[in-house]
This record gives C-alpha cells, sequence and structure tokens, in this order.
C-alpha cells in the first residue's frame, strides 16, 4: 500500500504566494487601509460621536443614496465611458411614478413605471452614445439637461408627498431595518454589489466589458460585440438612478424636483477613488463600495471634528484629482 507523506510548505513558496496574494489583491487592501486610518482619525478626533450607533445608523442610512449609482456606474468607467446624467435620471424616474400614481392610484404601478423610466433614460443615453457616435461626456451633459428639464415639466416644478406608500409592502421592503437594526437600504446595497461583482467577475458580460474599455479594437477582433457591452452597462446606471431615487424618496417621504443634485460628486468620487481608472479596462466593485463609505464618512467627520463643512467639497475633489492623476502616472510607468 503506497501511502505519502504531507510536506510542509517552504518558506520561499509561502512568501511567494503571499506576494502574488498582495499584488492581485493590493488594490482592495489599499482601500481598506484607507477607510480604517481615517476611520481611525476621526475616532480620535471625535470619539463622542464616533463610538456611538448614531453615526453608524446614519451612515448606512445615508450611502446607499450615491452607492446604489456608483456600483454600475463603475461597469461604465471600466468600458470608458462616462454617465454624468444619473442625477437627474434619479428625478425623471420619480416624475414617471408621480404621473402613473395620479392617473392610478397605485402605488405598486408607480414603482414599475419608475424601474421602466430609468431602464428607458439609460438605454436612450447608450444609443446616443453608441450608435451616434457623441462622446459620452458630452452626450450625458446635455441628457442631464433634458431629464431634468422633462421633471420639471413633467411635475410643473412641484414637489409630492409620499405617505401613502407607508401603508405598502413597499415601505419597509425598501426602507425598514432589518431586526430593528440594519436599514434596508444597506442590505440592498450590498445585494446590488454582490450581484454586480459576480456579473463582472463571473460571466462573459463582465470579461466583454473589460476588454472593451481595455482595447476596444481588440475586443471586436475576438467577437465582443462592445456596442450591446456600452448600451448595457448605460441602461443598468439607469436603473440604478431611478430605484436609488426611490429609495430616497421613500425614506422622506417626499420628492423634490431638484433631486439628485447633490449626488453626482460623492458618486464619481467613490468610483474614483475605488481604483478604477478613468481610462477604462481596469475597477472593482469592492473598491468602489468601501470608497463610497469613506467618501460618505468625510463630512459627518470633519464636522464632528470641529472644521468648517467647507472643507468637504474641497476634499471630494482633490481625492477625485489626486485619484485620476495617480492612475495616469500608474499608467505610463507600467505601459
Amino acid at each position: 500500500m503506497n501511502t505519502t507523506e504531507a510536506r510542509p510548505i517552504s518558506p520561499a513558496v509561502q512568501k511567494t504566494t503571499f506576494s502574488r496574494f498582495l499584488r492581485r489583491y493590493a488594490l482592495q487592501i489599499a482601500i481598506v487601509a484607507v477607510l480604517l486610518l481615517i476611520w481611525a482619525f476621526f475616532l480620535w478626533r471625535a470619539p463622542t460621536t464616533f463610538s456611538s450607533y448614531d453615526i453608524y445608523n446614519s451612515l448606512l442610512t445615508t450611502t446607499p443614496y450615491f452607492a446604489i449609482m456608483a456600483i454600475p456606474l463603475t461597469l461604465v468607467v471600466i468600458a470608458k465611458e462616462i454617465d454624468l446624467s444619473f442625477p437627474s435620471v434619479m428625478a425623471f424616474g420619480m416624475a414617471a411614478y408621480d404621473l402613473v400614481f395620479q392617473a392610478t392610484g397605485s402605488v405598486w404601478l408607480g414603482f414599475i413605471a419608475c424601474l421602466l423610466a430609468g431602464l428607458l433614460a439609460g438605454y436612450l443615453n447608450g444609443i446616443i452614445v453608441v450608435k451616434l457616435g457623441i462622446p459620452s461626456l458630452v452626450a450625458t451633459i446635455g441628457t442631464q439637461y433634458f431629464w431634468r428639464g422633462a421633471v420639471m415639466i413633467m411635475t410643473n416644478g412641484q414637489g409630492m408627498g409620499m405617505t401613502q406608500v407607508q401603508s405598502t409592502l413597499l415601505y419597509p421592503l425598501l426602507v425598514g431595518k432589518i431586526f430593528g437594526i440594519i436599514p434596508a437600504q444597506f442590505v440592498w446595497t450590498m445585494g446590488i454589489a454582490v450581484l454586480t461583482w459576480f456579473v463582472l467577475n463571473r460571466t462573459r458580460f463582465g470579461a466583454h466589458t473589460y476588454l472593451s474599455g481595455d482595447n476596444v479594437e481588440s475586443a471586436r477582433l475576438m467577437g465582443v460585440n462592445v456596442d450591446r457591452t456600452k448600451i448595457i452597462t448605460f441602461t443598468l446606471v439607469g436603473l440604478a438612478a431611478v430605484f436609488a431615487g426611490y429609495i430616497v424618496s421613500e425614506s422622506v417621504l417626499f420628492f423634490w424636483p431638484t433631486m439628485g443634485d447633490g449626488y453626482l460628486l460623492n458618486t464619481l468620487a467613490s468610483v474614483f477613488l475605488g481604483g478604477t481608472s478613468v481610462f477604462g479596462g481596469t475597477g472593482t466593485i469592492f473598491g468602489t463600495f468601501i470608497a463610497a463609505f469613506i467618501i460618505a464618512v468625510i463630512n459627518p467627520g470633519i464636522v464632528a471634528a470641529g472644521w468648517l463643512a467647507y472643507w468637504t467639497q474641497l476634499i471630494y475633489g482633490f481625492i477625485i484629482v489626486a485619484s485620476v492623476v495617480l492612475q495616469a502616472i500608474l499608467r505610463k510607468r507600467f505601459s
């Protein structure tokens, strides 16, 4: 009878394996380290605030408002495009909800109309960029104004109360508390992040997204339908935007036609701080997810530390510029 004894792994092999692990997950490790350092700093500067449940409940409640959009936006940027229209799409979905609810009195039909409006807006963004060949930066700046104008016309510039939602399953399902502690919107964000990660890393569509952003000509030679891939990524952003808009409106039981105006910077900063390259072909969902909480903790941290809130936008802008500059440096060094 042949027997084999398990041989211990040599230190050299262990070191090589560990080095490979660090190289492969360097970005994820770095972004987690940044989050921990920022948290530790604010805990030191404002221990009373950052050792209480309230601050973390607030972060888990409000961060999903832009994290839900940042996650699919990561796919668009990986595909070497950009979408700046999602703040207006948030409001467009709620305007569609308002019209259908006023006509039918059904919250569920209004919710479905909201989701369909997001799919339509995202799809049209993709068609304009891909089929008409208009640069996504220019196209989505234009559609941002278009959708906002459509919202103002559809609502006559008036807000809308949403107290009727409280009597339906949608309210606890989207903005309730799990076990009375965990905000439902955070659970939805986690679910969207996991699903998007799976799609990006374990499906053909995800591989096509990376290839489309890395080298579009090579992708086409390999049989990738680049146009369809990019249109789908834009469509997903539209869907995520109206879903986030509905959650925001439902949480405060009111909809303003100006909804979304304050989410552009936070969302973009989450994507770029998370390591997604503005040059396309590189990015992680995990990085965007963690970066969203880094962005979210900066504002309350600054206020709790006793600094002026005006520093917030300066820091957000610095994060975006620094992330893009670092990506450009690394791209030149390793290309």
